[in-house]
């Protein structure tokens, strides 16, 4: 097992590369997606406080730079996390971009494989992450995220010109995104796996698929698509290659309401399944829970690394989000503790 950091676009730098070093960790999962790039004519629109995102390709020299500047201080890069919105909002939404779309996709893996990317996770949801709640919910009254589903509206629609929790265009538009049901969001799904796994299987690169977050039924109207164990299984049945995986965070499977956590991850584990994992540890499940410290909730994380040893799993594990600490630099502090919490479990799992 090897232990990495998420990196988000704003820290792909010198600065926080050498803080990965300094860490100890070998490996880094980087975000190109700029989640937080608020747009000056959506900047008083609460639905669009997560911004437009990048609007540029991403080719093989976008992925060898970052390569390049990662081995520079001794770190490999382990995944590309998420898509762009702008490449892929109507491959979620089926809307009259999708072949163009997915068009783009299978450049951007072929692209991604040539330069020596092994995995792309991704989360295939029209609503994307959306309902958290920022709160003191860590030991000690830590800043981190919660769910509760009665402090929401759950069927509150989506504008027009969203998806995935993002603007994909500089105004939204006066209208909502139409429903979406289950059987809707899988169709675009199995249209989606069958367009680009054969393509990202021929160039080396796993497409690793993450659960739903929060993983409830439906939220805003629009069905969500992987939010239990066996919606995973459903998933690798759809499309049985093998570069068909599972971005799989831990905090999402324990929140579920269905299954057994050790024994889905020990059966993904042992059947070659996982793409990477994001290492993260919560109390309570759907509708209501709390991210807190990787030592403080449900998941005994020493029994998921000693299952992980058990089936041989060779990848990598990132602390994903962490509570922050009360000091100067909360994120670098809540990152640091994990990852040497992390790195403990490794090395004594019992």
């Amino acid at each position: 097992m090897k232990i990495g950091l998420g990196l988000y676009r704003r820290m792909l730098n010198d600065a926080h590369y050498q803080f990965a070093q300094q860490l100890g960790v070998t490996h880094v999962v980087a975000h190109l997606e700029d989640y937080f790039s608020a747009d000056p004519k959506l900047a008083n629109d609460k639905d669009a406080s997560w911004g437009v995102g990048v609007d540029e390709d991403w080719t093989e020299a976008t992925f060898r730079k970052l390569i390049d500047d990662l081995a520079r201080f001794d770190l490999k890069l382990a995944a590309v996390e998420n898509f762009a919105v702008r490449h892929w909002h109507d491959v979620l939404l089926c809307g009259p971009k999708r072949d163009a779309q997915i068009d783009h996709l299978k450049r951007i893996i072929r692209a991604a494989g040539a330069a020596g990317v092994p995995c792309i996770g991704y989360n295939f949801s029209a609503v994307g992450v959306w309902g958290w709640k920022r709160g003191p919910y860590a030991r000690g009254g830590a800043m981190s995220v919660g769910f509760d589903i009665k402090q929401i509206d759950p069927d509150e629609p989506i504008p027009e010109g969203m998806a995935w929790n993002m603007a994909y265009r500089d105004s939204l538009g006066p209208g909502t995104q139409p429903p979406v049901s289950q059987d809707q969001i899988w169709a675009r799904y199995q249209h989606f796996l069958d367009a680009v796994l054969p393509v990202a299987e021929e160039a080396g690169v796993v497409l690793a698929a993450h659960p739903d977050d929060p993983p409830v039924d439906a939220l805003r109207m629009t069905a969500k698509l992987i939010n239990t164990p066996d919606a995973y299984r459903r998933s690798f049945k759809a499309n049985t290659s093998s570069a068909n995986k599972a971005e799989l965070c831990l905090g999402c499977l324990q929140e579920m309401t269905d299954g057994d956590i050790y024994n889905t991850v020990a059966e993904f584990a042992r059947c070659n399944r996982i793409g990477y994992i994001h290492f993260r540890n919560v109390r309570g499940k759907v509708p209501q829970y709390q991210e807190v410290f990787i030592d403080e909730g449900d998941i005994d994380m020493a029994r998921i690394v000693r299952i992980l040893r058990e089936h041989n799993y060779q990848g990598v594990l990132i602390p994903d989000h962490t509570p922050e600490l009360e000091c100067s630099a909360p994120w670098h502090a809540g990152m640091a503790y994990a990852v040497g919490y992390m790195k403990a479990l490794v090395a004594h799992p019992s």
